[in-house]
């Protein structure tokens, strides 16, 4: 169902001409451990693992700053973070290892994908550019 919304939701924003502004959205859903992906005209819907328990994912709307194709953490034990995307500090949407926790609450903040998924989504950054990108996180 909320798929359904943010694809509504998108319909309305390109109406509104804010397609001129980012060609790239990504809408992050908390409750559902979902994303959505619109990239011209292509659009995805993958599941994610955010933030568990005691842990937080930030919540707001952002442009990506960065790109790493392989990162380590700094600050969990040199964690790979492979095709990184950071939106705000250190929290970034990268790809894991860990795909079967995917759907359900298990980072310690950052947006897990499953590495083809996070792979499609850093070339899809990487071809329109970060300021062309908007990710959205609701909870």
């Amino acid at each position: 169902m909320r798929v359904l919304f943010a694809a509504l939701a998108l319909l309305l924003w390109l109406s509104a001409g804010a397609a001129q502004a980012q060609s790239l959205w990504v809408e992050i859903d908390l409750s559902d451990q979902q994303m959505v992906v619109f990239d011209r005209g292509a659009a995805y819907v993958w599941p994610v693992s955010t933030a568990r328990a005691g842990k937080v994912t930030p919540v707001g709307s952002f442009t990506p700053y960065a790109l790493e194709r392989m990162h380590y953490s700094t600050l969990y034990h040199n964690a790979p973070m492979p095709w990184s995307i950071f939106f705000r500090g250190n929290y970034a949407i990268h790809g894991t290892t860990a795909v079967d926790r995917l759907g359900t609450p298990a980072s310690a903040g950052c947006v897990r994908l499953a590495p083809e998924n996070a792979r499609v989504l850093f070339e899809a950054v990487q071809m329109v550019g970060l300021s062309e990108t908007r990710i959205v996180i609701r909870p």
